[in-house]
């Protein structure tokens, strides 16, 4: 398999689908291939295990989604919990009625996206984050919450606030208290832009040249309002290598079949983590995660239909077959130098029907 999957990656290198990559596949528990491709930017250092990425999205499922789904079992927070409850007097009369359950599902009725960052940028650090949340509570709805599936951002963004809402703690600062700590992990990390830190960027990926920042980037998250907001926020801003995030499925596939016995019990409880792979009644997607999506998913043909995954927009992803235990970490910077390079929705399904037919013949 290792040099099918090589020669795949090489391929996809010289044919511009991204600069470098790291990918790292499970099976029943077992690494069967780990390996890294390209360099970190034109004319950077060679893709190691060290090198770390721009995660982005996969912030919503991996520190977000992991968050409320520890609040809720802990009893700081419920899934039926109208967001009202938790902002009110900031709310329209359109948002008032949006539930918990209907951000991490994305049939909030929210908008996916709109650009805050273009009127954020001359704002004070200190007043951006307030700024933004009545700004998300004034958008005109698409459709009226639970009535359809629109993949949101800005349901993310909100669910961000709750957290620091509800139990004081910053979105970061809660998952690695929490969560990443108890289970015996330093990383994946967020980056606090407002920290008046330096960073050394010798192992990190360079994601864009920013038109509008006028930079290079690296280590400084890619999403722009997120970048506002300083780096930490509930839909992006995780970074992390590959060995980092398999690190954090392993433990949470190992939660969901049961063979951690009380080993991470007191962290995540193995009925909620359950829950959160569900797909609730009337939606689309399980909370905070995405599912295989037939005929043209980007985990490919052979994922079953009991796998949860999701896509950063910087080029990373992860897929996880619950049901064959099987694990696919694909990190890449496919938007380095350029966002408008979208080679990799052909790749990426063709690497993984690849790897999976290999697995399962």
């Amino acid at each position: 398999m290792k040099e099918i999957i090589d020669s795949q990656m090489t391929s996809a290198i010289a044919a511009g689908v991204f600069p470098g990559a790291s990918l790292l596949v499970s099976s029943q528990y077992k690494i069967v291939h780990f390996g890294h491709y390209g360099q970190t930017q034109s004319q950077g250092k060679p893709v190691d295990k060290t090198t770390i990425f721009d995660l982005a999205s996969l912030t919503k499922p991996l520190a977000t989604s992991l968050a409320i789904l520890h609040m809720a079992q802990k009893g700081f927070i419920q899934l039926d919990q109208k967001i009202s409850s938790i902002f009110p007097q900031q709310m329209s009369s359109e948002t008032m009625d949006i539930e918990v359950r209907q951000l991490l599902c994305h049939q909030s009725g929210l908008p996916a996206h709109r650009p805050y960052f273009e009127q954020l940028i001359n704002e004070p650090q200190h007043t951006r984050s307030d700024k933004i949340l009545n700004m998300i509570f004034n958008e005109p709805l698409v459709d009226k919450p639970g009535n359809k599936t629109e993949y949101s951002d800005l349901g993310f963004m909100i669910l961000d606030a709750a957290i620091q809402r509800i139990t004081g703690y910053r979105l970061d600062r809660y998952v690695l208290k929490h969560i990443y700590q108890p289970l015996g992990l330093k990383a994946p990390f967020f980056i606090d832009l407002f920290e008046q830190k330096t960073i050394s960027t010798e192992n990190f990926a360079a994601t864009e040249i920013c038109p509008w920042r006028k930079k290079n980037l690296i280590a400084e998250v890619h999403d722009d309002n997120a970048y506002v907001l300083g780096g930490i926020c509930g839909h992006a801003g995780l970074f992390g290598t590959a060995w980092d995030v398999y690190q954090l499925l392993f433990i949470l596939l190992e939660i969901y079949h049961n063979r951690s016995t009380q080993k991470y019990a007191h962290v995540i409880h193995r009925e909620w983590l359950h829950t959160f792979f569900q797909i609730p009644a009337g939606a689309e997607r399980p909370l905070g995660f995405d599912i295989p999506t037939p005929p043209e998913s980007s985990s490919g043909n052979f994922f079953s239909t009991n796998s949860v995954g999701h896509l950063g927009f910087t080029g990373t992803s992860f897929w996880m077959d619950l049901e064959k235990s099987i694990i696919i970490i694909l990190l890449t910077n496919r938007v380095h130098p350029s966002r408008n390079n979208i080679k990799i929705r052909h790749f990426r399904p063709q690497i993984h029907d690849i790897i999976m037919q290999n697995l399962i013949k």
